[in-house]
């Protein structure tokens, strides 16, 4: 059986270094073309890949069975919709879109048109959430009542570019950027949110969209209800606290330091090399109570399992690694984060 043909419209840091090398590593899927204007991009598509590179996503339908858009948060809901209306499946990056609205737009495109739409909520497979998932799965964890969740940085000079420079219509920002990923896992642990709570600052000179969020979110039915999620997002984070602390009626699990992946991925080594998830020894969690607490081995991260359902979802007929629908709930929080830090006040949700 052919290799399906991948489509990447954006060779920027979400397509250079996650999508493109993701794809490339899957069986069964070939990166056959990417959109960017860049010189230095299209020559490097080429020759790292063997790619067609074209300057316009109107050259790319005909090249590709499979469309993925990494371009800026701005035009996911304008191409996704192009690449259904031409009868193609679609990965989209993270967000989805701009509104849980337009979300739901998309979805009900794809349900119409009959084709796969799925959103690349790729922090799903971080070795350290994967790890949080098996402990509370196993009842080592006891009750699940708080998860605290971080993407901290310490960035006091900003880098620049439209996630940092752009206003509301760019879509930037900390909230919508990694706070997707915050939420996401939150959901996945502790199920629907009924009310959110956040503040959300512009710290540093020069950028236009929030560098420093907090957001507490409250979940309800089944075994957590009642349960809180507390996720930091911050560019200014002169000390950086723990991934994740969760705590539970039974034991606590604490654990320091990002996900390997995302770094491994930027160096340039492949994702299908043996060890490409594993974690460092030394970065491994810690398990108990104050009276006792053991090291928990992390489990190994594994991006190339949301393009392995990729492929098998089209070829198989499997569901989507990401159903669409879900990264509308996601949104429906963001959305309602903004709405809690500009009035100051908790968000109920239906």
């Amino acid at each position: 059986m052919s290799d399906i043909r991948v489509g990447l419209v954006g060779y920027g840091t979400a397509g250079a270094y996650f999508h493109a090398p993701l794809v490339h590593a899957t069986p069964g899927l070939s990166l056959a073309a990417v959109v960017t204007g860049n010189p230095d991009r299209r020559a490097e598509v080429a020759a790292r890949y063997s790619a067609v590179a074209v300057a316009d996503v109107r050259d790319l339908w005909e090249r590709c069975d499979l469309v993925v858009v990494a371009s800026p948060n701005r035009t996911h809901v304008s191409t996704a919709a192009a690449a259904l209306d031409h009868g193609l499946p679609v990965v989209v990056d993270k967000p989805l879109a701009g509104s849980a609205a337009e979300g739901r737009d998309l979805v009900r495109l794809a349900e119409e048109r009959g084709l796969m739409l799925t959103v690349f909520h790729n922090r799903r497979w971080d070795g350290d959430f994967r790890t949080v998932l098996r402990l509370a799965g196993e009842g080592r964890l006891g009750e699940v009542r708080r998860f605290e969740s971080r993407f901290e940085r310490w960035r006091p000079v900003p880098k620049g570019g439209w996630r940092e420079t752009g206003g509301p219509e760019e879509i930037g920002g900390l909230l919508y950027d990694l706070g997707s990923h915050l939420v996401d896992q939150a959901v996945r642990l502790l199920g629907p949110v009924r009310e959110v709570y956040c503040e959300s600052d512009v710290r540093r000179e020069g950028v236009a969209s929030d560098d420093d969020t907090f957001i507490a979110l409250t979940h309800t039915g089944g075994p957590t209800d009642g349960a809180r999620s507390h996720l930091w997002v911050s560019s200014v984070a002169a000390q950086l606290g723990p991934r994740f602390r969760v705590l539970g009626s039974r034991a606590g699990f604490v654990k320091y330091g990002m996900d390997v992946q995302e770094e491994r991925l930027r160096t340039g080594i492949s994702p299908g090399s043996p060890g490409f998830g594993d974690d460092e020894e030394e970065r491994w969690g810690l398990l108990g109570t104050e009276e006792a607490r053991e090291v928990v081995r992390t489990e190994a991260g594994s991006y190339l399992d949301f393009y392995q359902g990729v492929a098998a979802a089209l070829r198989e007929g499997a569901p989507p690694p990401v159903d669409p629908r879900e990264a509308v709930d996601v949104l429906t929080v963001i959305e309602a984060a903004r709405l809690s830090a500009t009035q100051r006040t908790v968000i109920h949700l239906d």
